[in-house]
């Protein structure tokens, strides 16, 4: 059984959202605050962590930032449908997905279970190899140059996807279906995350030479030598 931690202030939202997770199978601990929710986390570590952005004293994104110093985990963080640049900085700081209050319990159980599914994967495919890079899925491990990236669920599952395909362009609607799993969303999950990426695996973040842009398209991976990077995502 999967552990979910439910982090809200909210007892009404805690109370519905744990209802749903519970009965959809998951295993579930509630906390009020961040500094409940990190003492919970670290006497049994959660699969995946439902987080609150707006939260007493500690915020979600301190709690998020914090949970992702200790260790590899999902979060998929609960917003107000006004604050998007909130929603981006959760994104930055290691966040897996977001939904916005008001918001359907059972649609959130879904983001859950997707999240998951994509964190376990199996089966998992071969090793992949390029431009000094080494991706492993059945141990969940990428490496630069035998230094061990830290990434989050979503962002393994994008680098993967990049460097399964080399040199196709890829579209944000089509990168939001293969690698999130969704037929729909605010592609600028992907801007986000794609600029994450390139914050850990290029040399010059600000002059991409892996993970180019297609203008009025997405995305290319070019394992080999390119003559000039570009910065917008």
């Amino acid at each position: 059984m999967r552990n979910i931690l439910v982090v809200d202030d909210d007892p009404t939202v805690s109370e519905v959202v744990t209802g749903y997770l519970e009965r959809a199978g998951f295993a579930v601990a509630r906390a009020a605050d961040g500094p409940e929710a990190l003492r919970l986390a670290a006497d049994r570590w959660p699969d995946l962590v439902v987080l609150d952005l707006m939260l007493p004293g500690m915020d979600g994104l301190e709690v998020c930032r914090t949970l992702r110093e200790r260790g590899p985990v999902p979060v998929i963080m609960l917003t107000a449908r006004g604050d998007e640049e909130d929603r981006v900085l959760g994104l930055e700081i290691g966040a897996d997905d977001y939904v916005t209050k008001p918001f359907s319990p059972r649609e959130l159980v879904l983001r859950v279970e997707s999240v998951l599914r994509r964190g376990a994967a199996p089966p998992a495919p071969a090793p992949a190899r390029a431009a000094g890079i080494t991706l492993d899925p059945a141990a969940r491990r990428a490496t630069r140059d035998g230094r061990e990236l830290s990434l989050t669920v979503r962002e393994f599952d994008l680098l993967s996807h990049l460097m399964r395909h080399p040199g196709r362009a890829h579209g944000r609607e089509s990168l939001m279906r293969e690698v999130w799993g969704w037929e729909f969303g605010d592609l600028s999950t992907v801007t986000v995350h794609v600029r994450r990426l390139r914050g850990k695996v290029e040399d010059d973040p600000a002059n991409p030479r892996l993970i180019r842009t297609v203008w009025g398209v997405g995305y290319r991976f070019e394992p080999g030598d390119a003559e000039e990077g570009d910065p917008d995502a």
